[in-house]
């Protein structure tokens, strides 16, 4: 399959702020209704959610509003399990771990059911005064394991998201990342390459992607500025040369911050898309 395009939309309250390109809400007066006809009508492949729980968020009625308008679903996000509970895999309390994995499972669950990934960001968590970095690494091995045989039950395989350096202390580069998972021998978990985050960390983006190869299984396409691409300085045609070389046939989803609204932000994102990939 080519590459394929997806626009991100949020339905938690407490993230509106925060990098996706359309926000469901009291305060923004759209739903995910409205969010999925909009990027239907912008031309876009699929779309990736960022649901408050799985519990909020019926299968059924997602699966078939994404085929009433032709889209797919590309991800499920998790981070609502930090940023409304403050839950992470990483956390010195086993009961606080034990949480944060079923919080994680369902969401699991609820993308698996439609076809698609989920993925584990903010919820991986830190080293800390409280938990060394030895014990956290264990931590997270243990949660992605658990995780990924989850996912690998509905045919899926988990996304693990390094993060910048402000974000974790965990694994901020793909290259180790890949090391980690690669000698934990965590099969099934595959990296989410965030060209945002990526921009910060790496010397060389596109070289990092080549470098994971087939450990690349989902990308946030996103510009230096985490504005949608073409509004930032990140070099995009190496990196989508880098992944057609790795034979990468995921989603380009933009998780980008809605500006200057987020009709403009989705309508660049589409046409640096096009402009790059099919054009």
């Amino acid at each position: 399959m080519p590459l394929a395009s997806a626009v991100t939309i949020c339905l938690v309250d407490e993230a509106r702020s925060g990098p996706f390109v359309f926000h469901c809400g009291a305060e923004t007066g759209s739903d995910l209704a409205t969010a999925v006809r909009t990027a239907a009508a912008a031309g876009f492949d699929g779309v990736e959610v960022f649901p408050p729980s799985a519990a909020e968020v019926a299968p059924g009625e997602l699966g078939a509003l994404l085929s009433s308008h032709g889209l797919r679903l590309a991800a499920v996000g998790t981070g609502a399990g930090w940023v409304r509970h403050r839950l992470h895999l990483c956390h010195p309390d086993a009961a606080v771990r034990n949480s944060a994995r079923d919080f994680i499972a369902a969401i699991v669950d609820l993308a698996g059911s439609c076809g698609a990934p989920a993925i584990i960001g903010s919820m991986q968590g830190n080293s800390g005064p409280a938990v060394e970095r030895d014990a956290a690494l264990d931590h997270l091995a243990e949660g992605l394991a658990v995780l990924s045989a989850r996912a690998r039950s509905h045919g899926q395989v988990l996304l693990y998201e390094p993060l910048n350096r402000y974000e974790t202390n965990l694994f901020t580069r793909q290259g180790d990342a890949a090391a980690f998972l690669a000698a934990r021998g965590l099969d099934d978990v595959r990296l989410l390459c965030d060209l945002f985050h990526m921009n910060i960390e790496e010397t060389d983006v596109a070289g990092a992607l080549l470098q994971c190869g087939s450990r690349v299984g989902h990308v946030h396409f996103a510009d230096s500025n985490r504005q949608a691409v073409g509004q930032g300085h990140t070099p995009m045609e190496p990196v989508v040369a880098a992944l057609r070389e790795i034979g990468y046939d995921g989603f380009l989803s933009a998780e980008v911050l809605p500006l200057p609204t987020p009709l403009e932000a989705a309508r660049r994102t589409i046409d640096s898309f096009r402009r790059l990939v099919t054009g």
